[in-house]
């Protein structure tokens, strides 16, 4: 190791600014340095690892990126993380320490050669000077995305390289992008297939409600809990969790979350066992996370643990290419002997998709449901906005005359939940109707 070894880290209690190194602004490819490894372990064992990776878990546990064979060394002991400063080591709440240049450290920032301490066993780390790129996919589809724009070919190369990882993605974008879309296509591209897909909507449970969903409860731990319930973390064990808008996690639970990720392990709600779990976490949300860090109202701890890979999807109007791709594939999904009229295609590529790729779904299942014909014409076509209805031709609204009353409805309620961003209490207000009717409504007509 050459210099003064006080010069290759910097110590700190947290992150002063969250930073998201992998995906610089404006850019969208994943970029990061190769380091390697040369491990010491207690029983005089020694080897290689190539750090090929933007993000590694260290460790004696077997699902660890780096798994070192020592009882002195954490199951999940420390992590390493490319940024454009360096790499950033931070310790996972170690039994015995992560020690660099003597000092015990929470958070070490490695530019040069340098020995880590963890436990009885050591670790040498070397940044190399080569840096890895994921280049646009040459593919047009990955799971049920659909796109030809080099935006979305950008996405898709960066989840053609961490699908087959346990990396942490956080997916943001516009609601109606297609982030849910993304994490179920994460875990059906991974290693993880076989296993367990589990959804948890931070923004649809009673916030009272949220740490029994998440982590499960005891029989009695509060009124009402009458069994032993397992949260959402120990039903997506040995699969993927996908925790939707998690930007609107409680500012309160969110140190046991970060607990859960660090850890992978959770606490019942009134129990007192720790209980292991073995999750990959993919992450959505509508807002930005680095303004709600800067506001207060989420940790940048947090942050920094689930920005591992960080994709943001482009709403439908800034990649208007894609929309006769999408029109083609909705419409073989739905009817494949049904086309859509170039007049159609010009009409949908001119909207500006407020409700983004969510609401064209609607649109194009509505004209689909009430085409008496194989080919849809811009009569056909309902939008949610009135505004935008004057973009068609006077003359192609579309009559009723002919329609059953089922098809009348299902029309009416996907528009106004398009017009709505999704939400189904405001949807049900307009409509006049409750939220358990609409529900009831919505699975009749299979409107998602």
């Amino acid at each position: 190791m050459s210099g003064d070894p006080s010069n290759n880290f910097l110590e700190s209690d947290g992150l002063d600014e969250p930073t998201v190194p992998f995906i610089p602004e404006g850019e969208g490819l994943l970029r990061y340095k190769v380091a390697r490894l040369y491990v010491s372990q207690a029983d005089g064992k020694s080897f290689e690892v190539t750090v090929d990776l933007p993000h590694v878990r260290i460790g004696s546990a077997p699902n660890n990126d780096v798994s070192i064979f020592d009882s002195s060394v954490s199951r999940f002991h420390c992590e390493l993380r490319y940024t454009d400063e360096g790499f950033l080591l931070r310790d996972l709440g170690s039994t015995n320490g992560t020690v660099v240049g003597g000092l015990r450290v929470k958070e070490a920032l490695l530019q040069e050669e340098v020995v880590i301490q963890l436990g009885r066993s050591s670790v040498r780390f070397e940044p190399q000077t080569e840096e890895k790129r994921v280049d646009a996919s040459n593919d047009v589809k990955f799971g049920q995305l659909v796109g030809r724009s080099q935006s979305m070919r950008e996405i898709f190369g960066i989840l053609e390289k961490v699908a087959a990882t346990d990396l942490t993605a956080t997916i943001q974008g516009e609601t109606g992008t297609g982030k849910d879309l993304v994490a179920c296509a994460l875990h059906d591209a991974s290693p993880r297939r076989d296993g367990p897909y589990v959804v948890f909507d931070a923004g649809a449970v009673a916030s009272n409600l949220i740490e029994s969903e998440l982590f499960g409860h005891e029989k009695g731990a509060f009124t009402g809990a009458t069994d032993q319930r397992q949260g959402a973390f120990e039903r997506a064990d040995g699969g993927t969790l996908f925790l939707d808008e998690i930007g609107e996690l409680a500012l309160e639970l969110q140190p046991k979350l970060l607990r859960a990720l660090e850890q992978r392990e959770v606490q019942r709600v009134g129990g007192s066992k720790r209980i292991p779990i073995d999750v990959r976490v993919v992450c959505a949300t509508n807002r930005s996370l680095v303004d709600e860090v800067k506001a207060g109202r989420f940790r940048d701890d947090l942050y920094f643990r689930i920005s591992v890979v960080v994709l943001a999807l482009p709403p439908l109007r800034e990649r208007r290419e894609d929309i006769e791709l999408l029109i083609s594939a909705l419409l073989k999904a739905l009817d494949p002997k049904m086309k859509a009229a170039p007049e159609a295609v010009s009409v949908l590529q001119n909207y500006d998709w407020p409700g983004n790729v969510r609401e064209l779904r609607n649109v194009i299942e509505t004209a689909v449901a009430m085409c008496s014909e194989t080919v849809l014409h811009p009569r056909d076509l309902i939008f949610a906005h009135e505004r935008d209805l004057s973009a068609q031709k006077s003359g192609n609204a579309m009559s009723l005359a002919g329609k059953t009353l089922e098809s009348i409805e299902s029309a009416a309620i996907a528009q106004t939940l398009s017009h709505c961003g999704g939400n189904r209490s405001a949807a049900a207000r307009a409509l006049g109707i409750a939220p358990s009717t609409l529900y009831l409504k919505l699975k009749k007509y299979n409107i998602g």
